[in-house]
């Protein structure tokens, strides 16, 4: 029988690949590769969660690798954009295409204003036009509304951004920069063709960064089915374990895996955290009481508080004028320890944040 991984053990392991355990001393670059890229859905989640995880961490480190090329926000897992490395954006993006192709059919708000059209000539279009220039959206939307007078422009551009592999070009992104985002395809943007599909590869990149998982796990993260071929493949070259509800978990042979008893400091995660979203079980980090607290109806991810690796509260930064105000929202009492040190990060995270402001910080 395989061996049993306790919750707590499976937290150890999650937090020391997620570089959680304590703040790692690598490049940005290196840990965007290294954590499978950053959930991105709003500009700036990406620049907390490297504030957390990393020694010395300042926002134009990641700003110089946006403007640079070197990474990228772009559609991938389950539909949603995320920032990760160049290489991983070619590599990726054709292994979720059957995610945006899922969409085109059953998208509420577009597939109605679809019926009848020739779809891969709207996306073969919106390319040419994009091989020209950048569009935002609504450019995108208008450009091909003359081409298709009558349709709602919206769902024409809805349909390049499914068929087509855009990136989200600076200065979307680049921090403290604001405005709509503007697109270019992936090929032209980074000067090289889309990789051959390789679902194994993707499969033991997120091991590397998420394990140990169940298929089911994998499914999560990715937004794909029909991953246990994948693992069954796999399963020679990789360990097995079960957790205490008797689920099978896979597992790279020589990844970490800490004693469960291995000390988890107090932490501040960002907005969107990608560890909370990459498990079909989250217990792991989140209990099920508290899930409707952090993840909200609409699909909202709040900043987060780790006491002993687990999620036991949330965080939010208001400004009024000059005064920038950090609120912890407590799910339960905190040990004079914790809420000191959570006030030491509070004010680390004020001063990255918000360094031109008077700071406050509350615990509520």
């Amino acid at each position: 029988m395989s061996e049993l991984l306790t919750r707590r053990a499976l937290n150890r392991a999650t937090l020391d690949r997620q570089l959680l355990l304590r703040r790692a001393k690598m490049s940005a670059l290196d840990a965007v590769e290294h954590l499978g890229g950053l959930q991105a859905q709003a500009p700036f989640p990406p620049y907390f969660g490297l504030w957390t995880r990393l020694h010395g961490f300042q926002p134009e480190q990641l700003s110089q690798l946006i403007l640079d090329r070197a990474v990228v926000r772009i559609v991938l897992m389950r539909g949603t954009v995320h920032l990760v490395t160049a290489g991983d954006a070619l590599a990726w993006r054709p292994l979720v295409q059957p995610i945006m192709t899922r969409d085109l059919s059953f998208n509420t708000q577009h597939t109605p204003h679809l019926a009848g059209l020739d779809v891969e000539e709207v996306a073969a279009m919106a390319r040419k036009l994009l091989d020209e220039r950048q569009y935002t959206n609504a450019e995108l939307g208008a450009a091909l509304g003359e081409r298709w007078p009558g349709r709602a422009t919206s769902a024409l551009a809805h349909v390049a951004r499914g068929l087509l592999p855009l990136v989200q070009v600076p200065p979307r992104g680049i921090w403290g920069k604001s405005g709509q985002p503007a697109y270019a395809t992936a090929e032209t943007w980074l000067g090289r063709p889309l990789a051959e599909p390789d679902p194994d590869r993707m499969m033991l990149r997120y091991l590397k960064a998420f394990g140990p998982a169940s298929v089911l796990d994998a499914q999560a993260w990715a937004g794909l089915t029909r991953l246990g071929e994948v693992f069954e493949r796999l399963r020679p070259s990789l360990r097995t374990f079960r957790d205490e509800n008797g689920r099978e978990l896979f597992d790279l042979p020589d990844a970490p895996r800490p004693d469960p008893e291995t000390p988890a400091p107090p932490r501040l995660l960002g907005p969107f955290d990608q560890m909370i979203l990459s498990y079909a079980d989250r217990t792991r980090v989140l209990d099920d009481a508290y899930r409707k607290l952090v993840i909200t109806q609409n699909g909202l991810v709040k900043g987060t508080v780790l006491v002993d690796g687990a999620i036991r509260g949330q965080w939010n930064i208001t400004r009024n004028r000059d005064t920038a105000t950090l609120v912890v929202t407590q799910f339960l009492p905190l040990t004079k320890k914790d809420t000191a040190a959570l006030a030491s990060a509070a004010t680390r995270l004020l001063n990255f944040a918000e360094p031109g402001a008077t700071h406050d910080i509350r615990f509520i």
